[in-house]
């Protein structure tokens, strides 16, 4: 199933220590089997996606050689409620990929539910925000050049074949989308290469070299990337806590004598000091799981109309990380997505099995929570409201 690619399927191939000692550090190879990532997406899905949404550049776009391809060689001018567009031509999008351009459609974790289900796993398992970008070419040629991304990534192969060639960390290890030195190159040894077949998954860490290029078969992958936090962003983080301190937030003695300057920076440097240790990298870590995102979805009429549902009603938790509940005097509380909500400790025996399950029927949460069926569809309600569930 694609909403356990990662945290069942991946694992089992890999091991659990791809978390804890290989995840960003080094380079993954894993077959889970082309059955397992078939599900994701279908040549007829692809087709039917690009038929029912209006994509144009720079969502869905085409490269060739390392180089774009001009948009109008492949789109029309067009209009959408009074919107300029760029329509895709059917005939000049085929005859693109005919000549060997290679087809990237970002975000398509935002268009396909099996893709999203397969983000949301990922994002459960390494508890960072994940996109997923379709690359599609025919022949034997390249999209892009040898590159390094500024995130890693989880290559899976759905269809036909693509050669990879691994290069590894460059002259400048761990390099940032926002970095002093962008000048670095790509070492002059492979780590790994060879041909990726369906069912394969790639993981490439962040900053890694590599070459791809088709075999001269057709290619269809999905690239699942993720970016990880590092130091610069708790360093952020801290310095965001400074408007708390009094004493930061004061002018600099600019006009003072340089004994004044330099007992003022002392003086910064100390409370900083302070504040990391108040704020230490579980803190962060904590505040930042604590906003991360729900993905963009809607439960009508249920969440506008107050109808109860019935006990044959599957109920979806929306939060995508485990939601963490806290008892808060006769209250239960949890975090999602920045905002704050608490509950009546009655609730926290449902809220806890929608947490740990996710998808259940109004009469199994409430068998799990030993509820009535009625108080059960009574706590949907409200949840339903504040789009902390979704009703099907």
């Amino acid at each position: 199933m694609t909403d356990r690619l990662f945290t069942e399927t991946l694992l089992a191939a890999v091991g659990e220590d791809l978390l804890s000692t290989r995840l960003s550090e080094d380079f993954v190879r894993a077959d889970v089997g082309a059955a397992a990532v078939e599900p994701l997406l279908t040549f007829q899905a692809l087709s039917d996606l690009l038929s029912t949404h209006q994509l144009e550049p720079p969502r869905l776009r085409l490269h060739r050689a390392g180089r774009p391809v001009p948009v109008g060689d492949y789109t029309d001018p067009g209009e959408a409620s009074g919107v300029a567009r760029r329509l895709v031509r059917p005939e000049a999008l085929y005859e693109q990929l005919r000549q060997g351009a290679s087809l990237v459609l970002d975000g398509i974790d935002r268009l396909h539910p099996p893709i999203r289900a397969a983000a949301d796993d990922l994002m459960r398992l390494v508890r960072e925000r994940v996109q997923v970008n379709l690359y599609l070419i025919w022949g034997d040629s390249h999209g892009f050049d040898t590159h390094w991304d500024d995130h890693d990534t989880f290559i899976v192969q759905l269809a036909g074949t693509k050669h990879w060639k691994v290069h590894g960390q460059g002259t400048r290890p761990h390099p940032m989308k926002e970095d002093v030195d962008h000048s670095h190159r790509p070492p002059q040894t492979a780590v790994w290469e060879g041909v990726v077949r369906p069912g394969e998954v790639l993981h490439v860490p962040r900053g890694w070299w590599h070459t791809v290029t088709g075999t001269g078969d057709v290619s269809m992958h999905l690239t699942f990337g993720f970016t990880r936090a590092t130091g610069v962003d708790w360093a952020r983080w801290l310095v965001e806590r400074l408007h708390e301190v009094e004493f930061a937030r004061t002018d600099l003695p600019r006009f003072g004598t340089p004994e004044e300057r330099r007992k003022h920076q002392h003086e910064l440097l100390r409370r900083l000091m302070d504040l990391a240790e108040q704020h230490d990298l579980d803190a962060f870590l904590a505040d930042r799981d604590s906003r991360f995102p729900r993905r963009q979805s809607f439960s009508l009429p249920w969440a506008v109309d107050g109808a109860t549902p019935e006990a044959d009603t599957v109920v979806e938790f929306t939060p995508i990380l485990p939601a963490a509940l806290r008892e808060d005097g006769q209250k239960v509380a949890l975090t999602v997505a920045g905002r704050r909500y608490a509950f009546p400790r009655a609730a926290q025996p449902m809220l806890e099995a929608l947490a740990e399950e996710r998808t259940l029927t109004v009469a199994e949460l409430a068998e799990r929570a030993g509820e009535a069926v009625d108080t059960a569809a009574a706590l949907v309600r409200v949840l339903v409201r504040h789009h902390l569930v979704l009703l099907r």
